[in-house]
């Protein structure tokens, strides 16, 4: 027999369930379709297939939002667009938002920015990353300022969090005005090849404002973002890959800024790589691909490229090498001969900012003739964006070795890890030509006079270029002054690597006390 008090309790159970229900269902089943019809997952689709089976946590479910202005009051939906929780993935701790484009529009409000802050406050409290998945049409306008004060409330808690814990922002739909701030802020963002975007101002205000038309996908999607701007760090085709691309992603880095990143058991066999022995070529002046070498010296299909389509005179990205993660950086002679320009030098201090805050440690392979002259170049500020790398490098108290393959010219010798700005140990092989310019150039500022004065001037040149070029296009200047701590053959590099960095995995560096740099940001 049942009594009153166990079907008082059946009753509230019921009603417990309806409302999970309902929350599950967000903004109805036609706007479910809506999403699908569009390539899209829904917001918590997308968690399912993030984390680990069974392991989502759910925050916040019952949550709505308290706005009476424009009818708002009689539109209430259960979470407010956006899941939050915590979950695993490959038994790591991480915290999750999803945003819900199926409830009014996604758009950011007072209860949604505090669901937000709330698992990010987490996060920083257990020490764990945080990851976005937005699809947002922007600020909840109904809301008024307490939609931007939201968004604040985010932006801030994104900037204590940088360097502690690891920020992921996928954006799996648009984004816009305010909401792309907070991407902007964290360590990487992804985004989906034609179903996501990013602008400060859409299509429409733009037409109004600069008389401009301009698509969506133009102005700001994928395509844009990836070689234009370099706001994304990488593109993928759908959402079903950027999500797999999150956890590969993840698998580099640590939990936050005290731990180190996973490993990989790794046993020790023959180490030695001969086809790195016949990348470079001959002549100095012909190009190759830098990629190869990386290829060719870390653990078998572990590169894992960032940025790949913005700047690719410089290759940034993670790899692993013996089962330990570490970041690369590399010149690219594959690509305007591998010079440092504005957009290379952002994109690697960039990149070597995040290695240094996260304890991953950096592999730096060196090719590069120089800076890239031009006014386009002066007059877009090379000389601080050039600084930028410097300083990351600079700054970088994680283990730090180069490889200079090839040619180490001028300025940019010293900016790309060189032992003078701080770097542990720094190899060559014997094709480096470390130089203050090419032979070429050096030989007609130096013998400008006797090349004036011959009977044949060109062959003078040649002969001084020549003798320029024995005397300073190889690593044994450099060497003789310790800048160099080792000429290697190519095939000795890996073998060379997994021993320093395992030498070096204890290094202790102390910067000096200050409350930060002053660097342009």
């Amino acid at each position: 027999m049942i009594t009153f008090e166990e079907n008082k309790m059946k009753d509230k159970t019921a009603l417990l369930e309806s409302k999970i229900e309902e929350a599950k269902i967000a903004g109805g089943k036609d706007r479910i379709e809506a999403q699908h019809k569009k390539g899209k997952f829904t917001a918590r689709e997308r968690i399912h297939f993030l984390l680990d089976d069974g392991s989502f946590e759910e925050i916040g479910m019952l949550v709505t939002h308290r706005s009476t202005n424009f009818g708002l009051d009689k539109t209430k939906f259960l979470g407010d667009g956006v899941v939050t929780g915590y979950g695993t993935i490959h038994g790591r701790l991480v915290y999750v938002f999803s945003q819900d484009f199926t409830v009014l529009g996604g758009s950011l409000a007072e209860a949604h920015a505090e669901k937000i802050c709330k698992v990010m406050d987490l996060a920083m409290k257990n020490g764990a990353p945080v990851i976005g998945l937005n699809d947002s049409g922007g600020a909840r306008i109904q809301e008024g300022v307490v939609s931007l004060g939201g968004y604040a409330d985010i932006f801030y808690r994104n900037t204590l969090a940088s360097g502690v814990i690891p920020q992921l922002s996928a954006i799996m739909g648009p984004c816009a005005g305010g909401a792309v701030y907070s991407p902007a802020l964290t360590d990487f963002i992804m985004m989906v090849e034609n179903t996501s975007y990013m602008f400060v101002t859409g299509p429409n205000v733009v037409k109004t404002v600069t008389h401009e038309e301009v698509s969506s996908e133009d102005l700001g999607g994928a395509s844009a973002h990836s070689t234009k701007s370099g706001v994304t760090h990488i593109t993928y085709a759908n959402e079903m890959e950027c999500i797999n691309g999150i956890k590969t992603l993840l698998s580099y880095m640590p939990q936050n800024c005290e731990e180190d990143a996973p490993r990989i058991p790794y046993e020790m066999g023959n180490e030695s790589r001969p086809t790195l022995n016949t990348i470079i070529p001959e002549n100095a002046h012909q190009p190759y691909d830098i990629k190869e070498v990386i290829a060719g010296t870390v653990d078998e299909n572990s590169f894992y490229e960032i940025h790949k389509d913005f700047a690719e005179n410089i290759v940034v990205g993670f790899a692993r090498l013996a089962g330990r993660s570490i970041g690369i950086v590399a010149n690219q002679p594959a690509f305007l001969a591998g010079v440092l320009d504005i957009k290379s030098s952002q994109k690697g201090a960039r990149f070597v900012r995040f290695c240094d805050a996260f304890n991953i440690p950096l592999l730096v392979f060196e090719d590069v003739p120089g800076f890239l002259p031009g006014t386009d170049q002066e007059w877009n500020a090379i000389i601080t964006n050039g600084a930028k790398l410097l300083y990351a490098f600079s700054e970088a108290t994680v283990p730090r070795i180069t490889v200079i393959t090839r040619k180490a010219y001028g300025g940019a010798y010293d900016v790309m890890n060189s032992k003078h700005i701080g770097a542990d140990m720094n190899y060559a092989w014997p094709s480096a030509e470390i130089a203050v310019m090419g032979a070429k150039g050096a030989a007609e500022i130096i013998f400008k006079k006797e090349i004036q004065e011959a009977a044949d001037s060109e062959a003078k040149w040649k002969e001084k270029e020549a003798e320029y070029a024995e005397m300073f296009a190889n690593p044994y200047n450099a060497a003789a002054r310790g800048y160099v701590d080792e000429v290697i053959k190519p095939e000795q590099t890996r073998e060379k690597l997994i021993k320093a960095f395992k030498m070096l995995e204890n290094k202790v560096a102390t910067l000096p006390k200050k409350k930060h740099g002053n660097i342009p940001l």
